[in-house]
């Protein structure tokens, strides 16, 4: 091999014969130390050479440096095809999936924000009486003489170690042993006593114990004397020591420690894990650290209080029957004059409290053969639920139990996940959950003066913890996640801000000479805030860092260092490098991608809006997170868009108010909508769809043939196949997921999941099947010459040619199409679709059952992962949904989308707490002559 060959340049990326997925032997130089953004229609081959090539080459790289040993527990990792890359820097991913649904999980935690001010409040707050609410104070021994001689100068005094405080016993040994030790004097509750006597304490009460250490007259000869008992006191008391002023009575009570000045009582100095609700010290005893509690639901268990116990009224019960629980509320019941089949609305408050909550009185039961008997009591249908909820015996009760339940804030913590002791620790006035309630932008301010309100030892202490958490709360601004606060879990993150919060993590770390790749940062994001996000990223290239970005962002496209478009179609008519350079070189190309950004092609503006059917849904007082009394009014038969910046409260008045308050309404559903006052017009939806972006499924066995149900129907053609007849073979034979036809080596998943513990698991290929899933006697069945294997391996485009002859399988392959899944193929994993491609199989899946020209859908930023020319696509399928009579509600950043709806409703004007109202609503020529909002200055530009 020439020499040549084996020289790196070090100013680029070699990519020699990549091959990955649908990539046709690509090779190219990526500059190195640039901000790069690869480009492309969705499906082209983005992520197959940024993420499926380049950074598996690197983690592959990786683990061949640890040792033979670790390596035996990982098995084999495959190399990316690929016949070569030189000058590949250690690669750090930042991708969509990467956000912990952990519910211990939170923006604090995984910013390590929260565990500086952890550290803060333990070295720097300054503590208050739990009981009295003063200021907590300790003294050294020299401080404890100081005060003494200075308070008490030429007066007699009493010096006293507390030995017991406040607690019940006779005490007798413990006396004893004092008398034994040479001291002849104990303070009991408030009286000086002589030991030589006999003490008689009543064991049952609450006792005071101190002992009289010594008794001397303050002053200069004394001072020696002072000192020595001083240390005798505190030795005796273990810290803490007790004065009483002779003449007065008046008692001080001081301490080496953190002791309330008025009870004397003395608390523990605050460590770390005080203020963790992760850990055993500082968790809320109540919910464990997590903020909240199940609670049962009183509506889920009477859903109808006119129904009665007899006709299922008690839902958690169901249908009556002959059982002991329902024989015990049917005694509760008669001894108040009511029956089994006495309407619930009508038992007296005393009775359903009885039924629900428990009582302790006799009741009495006629048994199974007619016999009267008498029950202690009856536990209440409410602790019948909540102890089969605790019971890990079955999965099933559990379930069962859980669906009557609902998260509400715990009483005990008041949702700050702590114990009551780490609330009374403060730093200039404010307790660690008040810090972390806080919005990241409000808590920025409040650092930034937090030091001069300090006193001197404070701020020797404080100063280098304020400045790190200065240092992350800015990379927190600088990536326009302002409007988070700390607490929050960081499982109802979306997939934009967790990869945002993972760049501002990197960028705290400093790291030089890594290369990052991430998936389209900029999801979720304003366009007000976008560029904050490429200033992040240009800080990272500029500390000697490679940064490559999978973005369909124009402005992003546009500030990039170097461009790749991918293309130029998806699939099979992907995975070819279309253009690499300069932005500017790009747009002169004729690619899909240059023609949108150039202005050649575009998403044109409809001439009309429509105004809808004249009904409307009005929801009134919405003040759940951040809404501020909302007024809203949504017209239906319209494509109607919900705007706003990020954390403006958009997904909290969609979501999480409108979605659960119809799909109560209409499924009956359990999940509780956010606080509002009413709402009107109801009546004029028959169904409601929400799509959103979570995965379709968490594990390779998922799949979009799966996820539509097409599956089930290729199952059954194979299974009517001449051969699979013959051969006696029912639909279970061609399902990957039972014993019967799979390979039993991988249990059909084609690939063995290898647990790295300390890294995400690895998938790798199965050895026997090789990735076919089934068995070779299985595979032997065959239609149209292709097996069940090859018909998973085909494309969307492939199967509808394929199945075009059979009607039910045809119709979810050709919905598949429409929304610009053609690329994919039927048994993709769910675990390598991206938020958006998940989107849209759900979409389509809905697509493909029958509408009913009522129907309110409702989709969280279906641009997320779109090309422009997917995006014209995809506006094609949503346009005619609204032609049927349907509605369409999109909550949408993208400004492609907001151009084209026909009704626009602006939340804001800020994120966070200083969202939450309703901006303006209208068209989009209406909306664009606002001047308080935003979305109104982009959206102008765009209809220009």
């Amino acid at each position: 091999m020439p020499k040549d060959d084996f020289i790196i340049e070090s100013g680029y990326i070699d990519i020699v014969g990549a091959k990955e997925h649908n990539l046709k032997n690509v090779s190219l130089k990526i500059p190195r130390n640039e901000l790069v953004v690869i480009t492309g229609l969705s499906g082209s081959g983005k992520s197959s050479l940024a993420f499926d090539t380049i950074y598996a080459e690197g983690q592959r790289r990786y683990i061949e440096t640890f040792s033979a040993y670790a390596r035996q527990f990982l098995g084999g990792m495959e190399r990316p095809k690929v016949d070569q890359i030189t000058g590949l820097s250690p690669v750090i991913s930042i991708e969509q999936k990467t956000v912990s649904k952990n519910p211990r999980s939170t923006v604090g935690t995984i910013t390590e924000v929260y565990d500086y001010l952890r550290l803060l409040f333990a070295r720097a707050s300054i503590g208050y009486s739990y009981n009295t609410g003063e200021e907590m104070v300790k003294y050294t021994n020299a401080q404890i003489k100081e005060l003494i001689l200075e308070n008490y100068s030429d007066k007699k005094i009493l010096v006293l170690a507390p030995a017991v405080k406040g607690r019940k016993g006779h005490y007798k040994e413990l006396l004893e042993s004092i008398r034994k030790q040479g001291y002849i004097r104990v303070r009991v509750d408030g009286e000086i006593k002589e030991l030589t006597q006999y003490i008689s304490l009543d064991r049952y009460k609450v006792h005071d114990i101190e002992i009289v250490v010594d008794r001397l007259e303050v002053n200069t000869e004394s001072e020696k004397r002072l000192s020595e008992s001083i240390n005798t006191a505190l030795k005796l008391g273990k810290g803490s020591l007790m004065i009483i002023d002779h003449d007065t009575n008046e008692i001080k009570n001081l301490s080496k420690f953190l002791m309330c000045p008025t009870t004397g009582i003395s608390y523990k100095e605050p460590e770390p894990n005080l203020f963790s609700f992760n850990s055993p010290y500082g968790a809320c005893g109540a919910c464990n650290g997590l903020g909240e509690v199940a609670e049962v639901d009183v509506i889920k268990v009477i859903p109808d209080d006119n129904l009665s116990l007899k006709k299922g009224g008690l839902a958690p019960l169901g249908k009556f029957t002959k059982s002991w629980i329902f024989k015990q509320i049917e005694g509760i019941l008669k001894q108040h004059g009511l029956s089994e089949n006495t309407a619930i609305k009508e038992y007296p408050e005393e009775v359903l409290n009885k039924i629900l909550s428990g009582t302790n009185e006799l009741i009495i039961i006629k048994n199974f053969s007619g016999i009267n008997e008498s029950s202690n009591g009856f536990e209440g249908v409410y602790d019948f639920i909540e102890r089969h909820a605790k019971d890990e015996s079955s999965a099933q009760i559990q379930r069962w139990a859980n669906s009557f339940l609902n998260k509400v804030p715990c009483t005990s913590c008041k949702g700050s996940r702590l114990q009551k002791e780490a609330m009374y620790f403060k730093v200039h006035g404010k307790n660690i959950s008040e810090l972390s309630n806080m919005d990241i932008s409000e808590l920025s301010v409040w650092m930034e003066t937090v030091e001069e309100n300090l006193n001197a030892n404070q701020k020797k202490i404080a100063k280098e913890i304020i400045k790190e958490i200065k240092a992350r709360l800015q990379f927190l601004l600088n990536v326009g996640l302002e409007y988070l606060t700390l607490n929050r879990s960081a499982k109802t993150l979306s997939g934009g801000e967790g990869q945002r919060i993972r760049l501002a993590t990197q960028i705290g770390t400093e790291l030089t000479g890594v290369l990052y790749i991430l998936d389209e940062p900029s999801i979720g994001l304003h366009q007000r805030d976008n560029n904050k996000l490429i200033d992040s990223l240009k800080k990272l290239r500029d500390v000697g860092n490679s940064v490559i970005v999978v973005e369909h962002d124009k402005e992003m496209m546009l500030e990039a260092d170097t461009l790749i478009d991918v293309g130029p179609g998806a699939g099979s008519n992907g995975g070819n490098i279309l253009a690499i350079g300069k932005p500017h070189e790009i747009l002169n190309s004729n690619s899909l991608t240059a023609q949108y950004i150039n202005g050649t092609k575009r998403i044109e503006v409809p001439k009309t809006r429509r105004k809808g059917n004249g009904d409307k849904l009005i929801l009134k007082g919405a003040s759940g997170h951040n809404l501020k009394n909302v007024d809203v009014e949504f017209p239906l038969a319209t494509f109607t868009c919900v705007t706003g910046v990020s954390g403006s409260g958009k997904s909290s008045l969609i979501n999480h108010t409108l979605y659960p308050i119809l799909n109560q309404y209409i499924y009956n559903g359990v999940k509780k909508p956010l606080a509002y006052k009413s709402i009107k017009g109801l009546e004029y939806i028959d169904k409601v769809i929400e799509i959103d972006q979570s995965p379709i499924g968490r594990t390779p066995r998922s799949n979009p043939a799966t996820y539509t149900g097409m599956f089930n129907e290729i199952r059954d053609l194979f299974s009517l196949l001449p051969e699979a007849k013959i051969r006696g073979y029912k639909p279970g034979r061609f399902s990957f997921n039972v014993k019967g036809g799979r390979c039993e080596d991988c249990k059909g998943a084609g690939v063995k999941t290898i647990e790295m513990n300390f890294l995400p698991d690895v998938y790798v290929q199965c050895d026997t099947c090789r990735g076919k899933r089934y068995d070779r006697e299985t595979l032997e069945v065959r239609f149209k010459g292709k097996s069940i294997t090859d018909v998973l391996e085909m494309t969307i485009n492939e199967a509808c040619d394929f199945f075009e002859s059979i009607p039910n399988i045809y119709l979810k392959l050709v919905t598949l199409k429409q929304v610009g899944l053609g690329y994919i193929t039927l048994g993709q994993p769910s675990t390598t679709l991206s938020g958006g491609e998940a989107q849209r199989v759900k979409l389509a899946t809905e697509l493909s059952k029958r509408e009913t020209g009522q129907t309110f859908y409702i989709l969280d930023e279906p641009s997320t992962g779109l090309h422009f020319e997917d995006i014209r696509m995809l506006l094609d399928v949503l346009q005619r949904l609204v032609d049927n009579g349907n509605t369409v509600l999109v909550i949408e950043h993208n400004l492609d989308i907001i151009k084209v709806a026909d009704h626009i409703i602006d939340i804001g004007p800020e994120g966070g707490k200083g969202g939450g109202q309703i901006i303006c609503t209208g068209t989009p020529e209406q909306v664009a002559k606002h001047t308080e909002s935003y979305t109104a200055h982009f959206l102008k530009k765009e209809l220009e």
